[in-house]
């Protein structure tokens, strides 16, 4: 996870989309209006982002977010990947990277790509229930995305999958099916989303009619939680969860209801933090007044929570007085020391992670 790349973005919305998905107003979410990228595209705006990598090393690509990448019309991909290409060549980076539909990934648009130094594909599967899908008007099905998978490793590309929590017809057990799935098709990472409902979208008239409720931010972040921790488990990277603030996404313009929070992965990675401490909590036969919890200083603030808010659910919980959190950077990252010698990894079952180091 270390090794993610530096991404330049360059923003398509709507661009080769076939149809609007419920869920869907990019207008918002890019804070771009629709638009149909000619030579240039977004290259305009990509030197000055480029300028914030500073001297920092490692990866760095382009991509094209927003749209549908290879439903756009095959003149339209040629020329946006060769100017890219060029581009890259300039300035030294190091490829090409873009979102698609996984109703995109066929013979011709693989051989399309085929010699442009694309570098990762990254799809957006949504949910792997086929009832989720068709509720949420995606127009491709699950057997769509694992047919897609299949191709684009077996041509040496990176696959990153894209999906959401709380769509229309969706549930913890739905959603949790949809983790199993796309675990088991090893992709290089994941994306999680919560659904968030805006101006414009078809779901912003069905929650003005009742006829869809979206998740609380604690529904959210628990069931983040539990597809975050379930990856990660995994050796699957998660490399985003929740929507970037932006001009247009805002509770006061854009949005109309939803689990909206600017720091929505921490509030995810906290909550891991308190659903690993728990588990190992759960197993002593008797609890202290007052208990000590150690934990590398980059993760002191994910075992706290926000506002300390992990630490009073562990009083209110296990009845402590108090809970303190002491840096120590002799313990690697996200491993925690409990009292009497016990170790647990965050991101690891904890059956195997309930370590007696004496």
């Amino acid at each position: 996870m270390n090794c993610r790349p530096f991404i330049v973005p360059v923003f398509i919305p709507h661009a080769g989309c076939p149809h609007r998905c419920v869920f869907c107003n990019q207008e918002v979410v890019t804070s771009q209006p629709e638009m149909h990228p000619g030579p240039e595209g977004g290259f305009a705006t990509a030197d000055e982002f480029l300028r914030f990598r500073g001297r920092r090393q490692g990866p760095a690509q382009i991509a094209f977010y927003g749209g549908n990448f290879l439903g756009l019309p095959t003149e339209r991909i040629r020329c946006l990947l060769t100017t890219a290409t060029a581009w890259i060549n300039e300035r030294k980076l190091d490829g090409i990277r873009f979102s698609t539909r996984p109703d995109t990934i066929d013979s011709h648009s693989l051989d399309l790509i085929n010699s442009f130094p694309i570098k990762c594909v990254e799809l957006g599967v949504q949910s792997m229930d086929d009832d989720v899908l068709q509720q949420s008007r995606r127009g491709h099905t699950a057997t769509d995305t694992v047919v897609a998978v299949r191709r684009l490793q077996a041509r040496g590309y990176d696959v990153g999958l894209q999906l959401m929590v709380g769509l229309p017809g969706d549930d913890e057990a739905r959603m949790m099916e949809t983790g199993r799935r796309i675990a088991s098709l090893n992709p290089a990472f994941v994306r999680i989303y919560p659904t968030l409902v805006l101006e414009g979208s078809l779901l912003a008239t069905w929650f003005r009619e009742d006829r869809y409720r979206p998740l609380s931010l604690n529904e959210a972040v628990d069931l983040s939680m539990k597809l975050y921790r379930f990856f990660r488990q995994r050796g699957i990277p998660v490399i985003r969860t929740g929507l970037q603030p932006s001009e247009g996404l805002n509770l006061d313009s854009g949005m109309v209801a939803g689990p909206f929070h600017p720091a929505f992965g921490q509030l995810v990675q906290s909550a891991c933090y308190l659903e690993a401490v728990r588990g190992a909590l759960g197993r002593g036969d008797r609890l202290p007044d007052t208990i000590e919890l150690r934990v590398h200083p980059s993760s002191s603030s994910h075992l706290r929570g926000q506002g300390n808010a992990n630490l009073a659910a562990l009083r209110r919980e296990f009845g402590f007085l108090n809970v303190r959190v002491m840096p120590d950077s002799t313990l690697i990252d996200e491993v925690i020391a409990l009292p009497e010698g016990k170790m647990i990894r965050v991101y690891e079952p904890i059956d195997a992670d309930f370590i007696d180091l004496f």
